[in-house]
């Protein structure tokens, strides 16, 4: 059943949003992961951003797309966020509380990889101001530093601050970009492998930038 309730979320709902509001202009789709255990990376400056990442999965696949949220924001009050939030989105709650150890703070994103999932991960923490990257946490390095087998495919959202900015409800139509990266094989030292995720933002932000207006091929569908 919540398979169905996410895929009709998304076919009915946040797909045509996309599709007919954002003028979403994407840019490497081929570098997505078709399968999982796999980790997809992205900046973090509106809730769009998260679903704009699931829309540009197949809708035979998108169960299988898990982004990784603050419990305590999604959760915390229950009521139909948090039914949104898990039903709906299918979010992977985390705890950021502090009072949990690694294993445990991780242990839904291990069983999700464990099981096939593509996760959907914000290194920065928490959403930032439009176009501005903030530090990198190193929360991803520790999920795949054991894991060679597990992509980790970095993603650029631009446009999407300024189309649902922080604090704000009110969406405003404002053509975005996504740009897709190719995987990192940078982690042989969690140092490293930041260095190289944050060099990858940074490439991909500069690319954003020379993008045109959307065309028909590119938009998210």
């Amino acid at each position: 059943m919540d398979r169905l309730i996410k895929v009709l979320f998304f076919a009915l709902l946040v797909k045509p949003v996309v599709l007919l509001l954002l003028g979403l202009n994407v840019r490497g789709r081929n570098n997505l992961p078709d399968s999982g255990p796999a980790i997809v990376i992205a900046n973090h400056n509106s809730h769009l951003d998260t679903l704009v990442l699931l829309s540009l999965f197949p809708l035979s696949m998108i169960h299988r797309v898990r982004p990784v949220a603050a419990a305590d924001y999604f959760l915390g009050n229950g009521g139909i966020l948090a039914w949104v939030a898990l039903k709906c989105i299918g979010i992977i709650p985390l705890d950021r509380s502090g009072g949990a150890d690694r294993e445990t703070l991780f242990s839904g994103c291990t069983r999700a990889l464990n099981a096939g999932d593509i996760l959907v991960l914000f290194p920065e923490g928490s959403r930032g101001k439009p176009e501005q990257l903030s530090r990198l946490k190193k929360g991803v390095y520790y999920l795949i530093k054991e894991r060679g087998d597990i992509p980790v495919v970095p993603a650029m959202l631009h446009g999407l601050g300024r189309a649902l900015p922080k604090g704000e409800a009110l969406l405003v139509p404002f053509n975005c970009d996504v740009v897709v990266g190719e995987s990192l094989t940078e982690r042989q030292t969690a140092a490293g492998f930041m260095n190289s995720a944050a060099e990858s933002f940074k490439q991909l932000s500069a690319y954003c930038l020379t993008l045109p207006a959307a065309d028909a091929d590119d938009v998210a569908v």
